[in-house]
């Protein structure tokens, strides 16, 4: 399992994505589930996934080879002229993974099922953000719903539904990133550091500020630490609870 999200806001795109995958406590490994693809001046998409290892890397595998290889008959990443065109191309890529593994007989015991996030902008349409399901079909982020989560989603949605503001600058996106993550992994340890993000802008259409958080990032500590003690403290405001006493 993993947990990938990503937020619309008034200044851009702000994303993240953990690199936990795992096939049990006795295995697990890090594979960075962030790709990106960018025409400078052009277009910028990240791409960030959930489920299957072996879906996800062949999904991206077969749209990175398809960028290089360009076909006239078939639009890549770089050619499609929306972004809804992007996450349709992703969509039947998807689709089309999935059914080859099951059309060929191969079994695995967490199945060849992936989710998808897909979030960026192509010149001439506004920043977007869609979320794929492993059927192919496929949501768009917007006003009423300006955030996606896939993988391991309920932990860190609680302080999403409360915190969130369009109107944040990064720096308060990668705060409520850090709680939302730090949240899913105190609580589920298929989830875990280092963390990968971007943070796109508006209009640039270029790749945006991008790094990873190790485990040992001071900064992640500070806020993991600030976060559990500002918990306490609110916890210790609340009036205290009055048990009502039984009538003789």
């Amino acid at each position: 399992m993993t947990y990938c999200l990503g937020m619309l806001l008034d200044r851009g795109i702000a994303m993240m994505s953990d690199t936990r995958t795992n096939a049990g406590v006795d295995n697990i490994s890090t594979f960075r589930q962030m790709t990106i693809w960018e025409v400078p001046g052009e277009r910028s998409i990240t791409l960030m996934s959930a489920g299957n290892l072996a879906t996800t890397q062949a999904v991206v595998s077969l749209l990175d080879e398809r960028t290089k290889a360009p076909d006239d008959r078939d639009p890549t990443l770089l050619a499609v002229p929306s972004m809804f065109q992007a996450a349709r191309l992703i969509a039947d890529t998807l689709r089309d993974v999935i059914s080859e593994h099951e059309q060929s007989g191969q079994t695995a015991a967490s199945g060849f099922s992936a989710t998808l996030l897909i979030a960026g902008q192509i010149k001439g349409g506004p920043p977007r953000l869609f979320l794929i399901y492993p059927e192919g079909n496929f949501i768009e982020a917007g006003t009423d719903t300006p955030f996606f989560q896939i993988g391991e989603t309920k932990y860190g949605r609680p302080i999403l539904v409360r915190a969130y503001d369009p109107k944040f600058e990064f720096s308060d996106a990668m705060r409520l990133l850090l709680v939302s993550f730090d949240s899913t992994v105190k609580a589920n340890l298929s989830v875990g550091a280092p963390f990968d993000y971007h943070f796109y802008e508006a209009d640039s259409l270029r790749t945006g500020l991008t790094g990873r958080i190790e485990a040992e990032d001071p900064r992640f500590l500070s806020i993991s630490q600030g976060w559990g003690e500002a918990l306490k403290n609110a916890l210790e405001s609340l009036p205290n609870f009055e048990f009502e006493t039984e009538a003789d």
